[in-house]
């Protein structure tokens, strides 16, 4: 393994013009299914320290409102890119879609069928139970609530490959959708549209932490990517790794790197 990646986190270089944090959700700011409040007090001190911070999650954008009301984030970019939440002016949120109207129609009813497909000929697999919330893609429970083996999980993202949709695999859930979105266009999005800022242009001003195969196209683009202990799963998988990693696991390994930052900053 190069020795460009996987380096522990006190190696990584924090830039004193860092702009922000931009962070998976699952199995990297929660631990047993839960954000603990220490890593909701630390995205705080992110905040206070005048960076932004934006979680970025294959989630579905219902289960995502009531963390975009209360955590202190700019935005959470859900349902791998597709569509974000933010806080305006008078408090409430506004949700803010990289496709029309007609399109997401379109594309939803599409959508439902692969899924019908997947749960009739893929023994064991069953649509998320966040399914209800999710606008712009499919779910399929893979280690939330089930345990879906690697073999049926290949299957379920060939069906959605086959019939023409995007698919990847986070820590819990096989997430497909149709359109160009994903995380990396979902962050060059948002970070336009917030801050009026090219993410392209200012990579090195910006940390990525992630933890499983849906977070490849950061920790490929970012040059300052991090992968949380529990990364060590999912790193057969992996074509493109964090250059660095926590020793912690989970919402721990995310308050480690706040530590850092901090840190660094004084």
């Amino acid at each position: 393994m190069s020795q460009e990646f996987l380096r522990p986190l006190s190696e990584l270089p924090v830039p004193r013009n860092l702009l922000g944090v931009l962070t998976d959700i699952d199995d990297t700011l929660t631990t047993e299914g839960v954000v603990p409040e220490h890593v909701v007090a630390a995205i705080a001190r992110l905040k206070n320290a005048g960076l932004k911070v934006v979680p970025i999650t294959g989630r579905p954008v219902g289960w995502s409102v009531p963390f975009a009301s209360a955590w202190p984030v700019d935005s959470i970019v859900a349902e791998n890119g597709a569509v974000a939440l933010r806080r305006n002016a008078q408090g409430t949120l506004d949700k803010l879609y990289q496709q029309g109207d007609a399109e997401r129609v379109s594309n939803f009813a599409r959508m439902q069928q692969v899924l019908e497909q997947i749960e009739a000929s893929v023994p064991g697999a069953n649509r998320a139970t966040d399914s209800a919330g999710r606008e712009c893609d499919i779910a399929v429970d893979h280690s939330e609530f089930t345990n879906l083996p690697q073999a049926r999980i290949d299957e379920c993202v060939a069906i959605m490959k086959a019939a023409g949709m995007n698919a990847t695999v986070s820590s819990i859930h096989i997430n497909g959708w149709f359109g160009e979105h994903n995380k990396l266009e979902g962050a060059r999005w948002i970070v336009r549209e917030l801050f009026d800022i090219a993410l392209d242009a200012t990579l090195d001003q910006w940390i990525y932490i992630g933890d499983s195969t849906n977070d490849q196209l950061m920790f490929q683009n970012m040059p300052l990517s991090v992968g949380v202990a529990n990364i060590e799963r999912f790193v057969p998988q992996l074509k493109h790794l964090p250059r660095y990693v926590t020793q912690a696991e989970r919402g721990d390994g995310f308050v480690q790197l706040a530590e850092h930052i901090l840190a660094s900053q004084k």
